[in-house]
């Protein structure tokens, strides 16, 4: 029996979605939800698909022309986002045509396949929107079943990316690798195809790419949870004083939890710095960004170009169209795990949608006098970050009730700064550090003694 793809979309009414939202789906729809999901986990858990997932991730042969593998935008020494410093400093990344550009910087592909399927909600007497992947939500799940899958299935096809002609020649050069062997056998034992290299159905072929990616990005050489703050949940690691500081801040007065959760999950789950959601957080245009002298084939508003973000997939999408124009500007709220992870202390990453902001101290300020410091255009000597910014690309749907004025000191950006750099994965105690929390776990022992 052919394992399942899912397809648990489509099921409301535009006319009906705002009593939908409010009343909750029936209990039917609940339990073939959580039918999928346990399928889903299956597959994502498939030692084949995940080293068959691998496989694909780094080879550099499914481009056209060849030479860009999904690593070349998803590196794993910076976070499973952009590997390339020169290209940090723009922003956004070439694609396997070097003339041609993306509009956006890349996500990163750890902790992507955690994301739920793009859905709206109904909160505090309005739609929300969240899930999905892509900064502006149209790798739904729909199409797979989880939102990484559909994402892996995007940059092949686009013509800015990897620029291949369609599905099939993905599929046609699997079957020449020297890992066909591999995509034959999880073709057989998981969705019964005798061969996958004759067989006629080009979109479940090409599916099963899309799944064998999700599947390694779902890994634990993805997905690692190993960073500091683990360590400091197990109890095996001791956040300096200013990383304290920086916790509690981010906590509280920063208000960085409200979208990147910090706590554990209901059940204990790991925390995933995100609640997946949509926010305009007024970032400035990026001038560096390659997009605004594309050719009008692909970028036809040319320097004009303004990133209308999830409002730009809502608009295509017939049941969530009316939803587009409170939308607009509004990106995913990424994960903030590895958002420091760097091969170098002084290596460069971009940040933001659009890689506007350059450092993390940079962007930290930004969201703390964003609606302080006087607008760009208005200040005669403008130096960004110190006497003014630029404006917002999108002043609509700017969120002002949780960024743009926290009235943080220097010293309170430089622990937030500190905490946000205890969040990447692969960390190791160096011996004063164990010694430290050893001296703290035996003082905390005969603290707890004596209360006896």
């Amino acid at each position: 029996m052919r394992a399942s793809f899912f397809f648990p979309f489509g099921r409301i009414a535009t006319a009906l979605l705002a009593t939908a939202l409010a009343f909750g789906a029936q209990e039917t729809e609940r339990r073939k939800e959580q039918a999928d999901d346990a399928d889903l986990a299956y597959l994502l858990s498939n030692k084949d698909l995940q080293a068959l997932g691998e496989r694909l991730f780094f080879d550099k042969e499914l481009s056209t022309p060849p030479g860009q593998a999904c690593a070349a935008c998803h590196g794993p020494e910076v976070g499973w986002t952009g590997p390339d410093e020169q290209v940090n400093k723009t922003g956004v990344y070439p694609g396997a045509i070097h003339e041609r550009f993306g509009n956006r910087k890349p996500n990163s592909a750890a902790y992507a396949t955690l994301s739920p399927l793009f859905r709206a909600k109904w909160e505090k007497g309005k739609v929300q929107f969240l899930g999905g992947n892509f900064w502006d939500g149209r790798a739904t799940g729909y199409k797979l079943g989880n939102p990484a899958a559909d994402q892996a299935q995007g940059p092949f096809l686009n013509p800015v990316e990897q620029n291949n002609p369609d599905a099939k020649a993905i599929v046609e050069r699997v079957c020449r690798s020297d890992y066909a062997p591999l995509f034959k056998k999880v073709a057989t034992e998981v969705w019964a195809i005798p061969d996958v290299s004759k067989e006629p159905d080009v979109d479940l072929a090409y599916g099963i790419v899309g799944i064998a990616i999700a599947a390694f990005e779902n890994s634990e050489k993805v997905n690692q949870f190993s960073s500091k703050f683990d360590a400091f949940l197990k109890g095996k690691a001791a956040l300096t004083v200013q990383e304290r500081e920086g916790l509690k801040l981010f906590e509280g007065k920063a208000k960085c939890a409200g979208c990147h959760v910090s706590k554990r999950g209901p059940k204990g789950e790991h925390p995933l710095f995100t609640n997946f959601t949509y926010e305009n957080l007024g970032a400035p245009r990026n001038p560096q960004n390659p997009w605004y002298k594309m050719d009008a084939e692909f970028n036809p508003d040319g320097p004009s170009w303004v990133d209308p973000g999830l409002a730009g997939f809502l608009k295509k999408t017939p049941q969530y169209a009316m939803f587009a124009p409170e939308n607009f500007g509004k990106h995913l709220v990424p994960t903030l795990r590895n958002v420091d992870q760097r091969p170098s202390a002084g290596f460069v990453k971009a940040y933001g949608h659009n890689g506007y902001f350059k450092s993390l101290g940079g962007i930290v300020h930004f969201y703390n006098t964003r609606d302080v410091l006087p607008a760009a255009e208005s200040v005669s000597d403008a130096k960004p970050g110190v006497n003014c910014w630029p404006k917002p690309e999108a002043p609509q749907n700017v969120n002002r009730a949780e960024v743009g004025d926290l009235k943080l000191s220097a010293e309170e950006e430089a622990a937030v700064v500190a905490f946000l750099k205890t969040l990447s994965d692969g960390y190791q105690a160096s011996e004063g550090e164990r010694e430290a929390h050893a001296a703290n776990s035996g003082r905390s022992g005969k603290e707890k003694g004596a209360a006896k």
